[in-house]
């Protein structure tokens, strides 16, 4: 496994006025350690702390295992929406991803519309994927 440090199951970012807060946990009764199968939820709260309605129009999350294998998603919305938030609104959903390793990270973007027609690319920061440490080594094999 790699010795560089691993970044917090959590994650927070505000991009003009939009913030993206992201919590993730290890599931270990849907996982499958000795079949390299590690699933993880992620719980992303988006939260308009700006003084104009968003709108979130696509995601693109980039996914990175711990033997170093990337992968992208891309997409229209979060769990078949697509969330207009007004100032001092809040949207909350949870999704999940599984990975060949105990280990991983994701980050990366939703575009968000204005009323305008303007959009940006409201940052999602790097979190982490991890299986607890344990001591039974019995959970491995």
């Amino acid at each position: 496994m790699p010795s560089a440090p691993i970044a917090q199951p959590t994650s927070s970012a505000v991009t003009q006025g939009v913030r993206v807060t992201v919590r993730a946990q290890y599931l270990p009764e849907q996982s499958a350690p000795g079949l390299e199968r590690f699933v993880f939820a992620y719980t992303v709260t988006i939260a308009n702390e700006g003084t104009a309605p968003v709108q979130l129009r696509t995601r693109h999350w980039i996914i990175t295992d711990g033997a170093g294998k990337v992968e992208e998603v891309k997409g229209d919305g979060v769990v078949g929406e697509q969330p207009r938030l007004a100032p001092g609104q809040r949207f909350q959903y949870t999704s999940g991803c599984v990975l060949g390793t105990p280990v991983g990270a994701m980050h990366g973007t939703y575009q968000m519309y204005r009323d305008d027609g303007s959009w940006f690319d409201a940052e999602i920061a790097a979190f982490s994927l991890a299986m607890p440490q344990t001591t039974d080594r019995s959970m491995l094999n």
